[in-house]
């Protein structure tokens, strides 16, 4: 029997996508079979398009957020399935969502080995030698940031390169984190020396991309090495050890550089034209999920943006069906916005009284708690909503029109003075301090004179709020302090009921509640990981883990690298 998550079929790649905008509108007009189908530069373009959409969608619809948001605790969803076990963080390998999110980044990784190798093994002689560099260096990008989200959760993956070999033996063991990781920044390097430098067609990736990924995986690698270049032996056992790998602090840094000082991004100036649906691809974007407009009638499932049909709250602020009444901010991140932080705070979460011209248009504007009764559980989730088609034109019923944040320059600016302030308690750099600075003084927040990881952390949990990133930032924090992340899980006000008290005028925590929430289990080590889904454990039992929540793993056999990462950086 296959497993239907470890392949993906070939005509995916050949797929005509009719009807939609940017880069995506491209045909092949001739043969869709695979020895015809690469003739030309655009034949290879076409094929890499659905890497920007329709392998992400079961990751995107539900995981996205419920993981990278409801297991850091940004959003509380007591009703929700898809979110309240990793909030609580009591999953099971039975919890849903999991065998979405595994299928979906093995489609990721699946896609891309067939698109690699296709290109390579089917391209005519009428294709240029850029146009295959480019189709792969794509095909790479989205394989190693796929790898990079399986390593990061659950600690382990299954490396391979040949999608057909692995259908026909896929009772393997995983491969260890930092080989994961590795085989990532391997896939980004070659990303980042043969994608172009800009690119004609919005949407499409580029070397700026290929290296601001770079400076977020590098950090990752720095918490799970000791020193110097990773060679198979120097994998750090200590997390408790309080430093991080030297070497790809610096790289992280070179990284950022690389984005910063050599590309045409810049941030937005306005915080709240980042959740637009006009924006997107925006100046400040260097990776969105490119989702397709139009209802699901018109463009089928799994092109479509589904994310604002679980975030709306009512008809009167997205289309049709809405899941989202009590999918709230969690009173976690509620209460740790800065009172001064008002702008990411608005843009962000519906609380009462925020007023949203771009909403309900007809009715003059919409304002949260009082054109609608609010919600009882919390303030909800504003980012991502975007108004109905009455007010946007774009949007349909589960499928709002707005691209995915994966990757934006603010990232990189902090990914940049994170990896400045390395190993140290405090920076004042002039370089951190700047790239920090302008972050957060975009938002009307003061500047400030030194940073600490207590700033970086705040600075990324609100200007990221909902973008699905959060717990990922916890994870890079335990590799090298991970009693310290443990005990901050514990102290978070996890499954906490809120509510607008009109007398008061302030949202108040339920008088019932009490910390941690109903259901929520102890933080542990093995909180850090997530089991594998019950459907690949009994296709696989090396998918199994053990009592700690670890996979069974072996070390990847490395060949030699394609890029030298220090030639990449001179």
């Amino acid at each position: 029997m296959k497993s239907k998550y470890l392949y993906i079929s070939i005509l995916l790649g050949g797929l005509s996508l009719s009807g939609c905008e940017d880069f995506l509108d491209q045909t092949n007009t001739t043969n869709l079979n695979q020895e015809a189908f690469f003739d030309s530069d655009a034949a290879v373009l076409a094929a890499t398009a659905p890497l920007y959409n329709y392998v992400w969608a079961s990751f995107n619809e539900k995981f996205y957020y419920g993981m990278g948001d409801g297991r850091a605790n940004n959003i509380t969803a007591q009703w929700s399935s898809y979110i309240y076990p990793y909030t609580n963080m009591n999953e099971t390998s039975l919890s849903e969502g999991l065998d979405g999110a595994w299928g979906s980044l093995y489609s990721v990784v699946a896609q891309s080995n067939n698109t690699i190798n296709n290109i390579i093994d089917f391209s005519a002689s009428t294709v240029s030698e850029t146009a295959k560099e480019q189709g792969i260096a794509e095909a790479r990008f989205m394989r190693g940031t796929a790898y990079w989200y399986l390593g990061s959760l659950w600690g382990a993956a299954i490396l391979y390169e040949n999608t057909s070999s692995l259908v026909n033996n896929y009772v393997v063991p995983a491969n260890r984190r930092s080989d994961v990781f590795e085989f990532a920044i391997r896939d980004l390097e070659y990303a980042a020396k043969y994608l172009p430098k800009t690119s004609g067609t919005a949407g499409r990736l580029t070397q700026s991309s290929a290296f601001a990924m770079l400076s977020r995986i590098y950090l990752s690698m720095a918490g799970v090495t000791t020193d110097g270049a990773y060679d198979g032996s120097n994998i750090a056992t200590d997390f408790n050890r309080g430093t991080r790998n030297a070497y790809y602090l610096d790289l992280a840094a070179k990284a950022a550089q690389q984005v910063v000082g050599n590309s045409a991004h810049s941030l937005m100036d306005d915080y709240g034209d980042l959740f637009l649906i006009s924006n997107n691809n925006c100046k400040e974007t260097l990776f969105q999920l490119q989702w397709l407009q139009g209802s699901t009638d018109a463009i089928g499932w799994g092109g479509n943006q589904a994310i604002t049909a679980f975030f709306g709250w009512s008809t009167m602020v997205s289309d049709g069906t809405n899941w989202g009444g009590a999918t709230c901010c969690s009173w976690d991140l509620y209460t740790e916005y800065d009172a001064k932080d008002v702008i990411r705070k608005h843009h962000s979460v519906a609380s009462y009284g925020e007023f949203y011209p771009e909403m309900y248009k007809k009715g003059g504007g919409y304002t949260y708690g009082v054109t609608e009764t609010a919600s009882t559980n919390g303030a909800n989730i504003k980012k991502y909503v975007v108004g109905t088609n009455d007010d946007n034109g774009v949007s349909f019923k589960q499928s709002s029109g707005i691209n995915t944040h994966m990757l934006r320059l603010a990232e990189v600016y902090l990914n940049l003075a994170e990896a400045i302030l390395g190993n140290n308690t405090s920076t004042s750099d002039a370089t951190a301090l700047y790239y920090f600075n302008q972050v957060r003084t975009r938002s009307g927040m003061s500047a400030k004179s030194s940073i600490t990881y207590e700033d970086l952390r705040y600075e990324r949990r609100v200007e990221f709020a909902f973008e699905g990133l959060y717990w990922f930032d916890l994870l890079r924090r335990a590799y090298y302090q991970q009693q310290e992340v443990i005990n901050y899980l514990n102290n978070q006000n996890r499954n906490a009921g809120y509510s607008y008290n009109t007398e008061t005028g302030v949202y108040e925590i339920s008088s019932s509640y009490v910390a941690p929430g109903k259901g929520v289990a102890v933080a542990t080590a093995k909180s850090l990981l997530l089991p594998v889904s019950d459907v690949d454990q009994n296709k696989n039992h090396y998918l199994k883990s053990n009592s700690n929540g670890e996979l069974e793993t072996v070390a990847y056999n490395f060949g030699d690298k394609e890029v030298n990462t220090q030639d990449l950086y001179k």
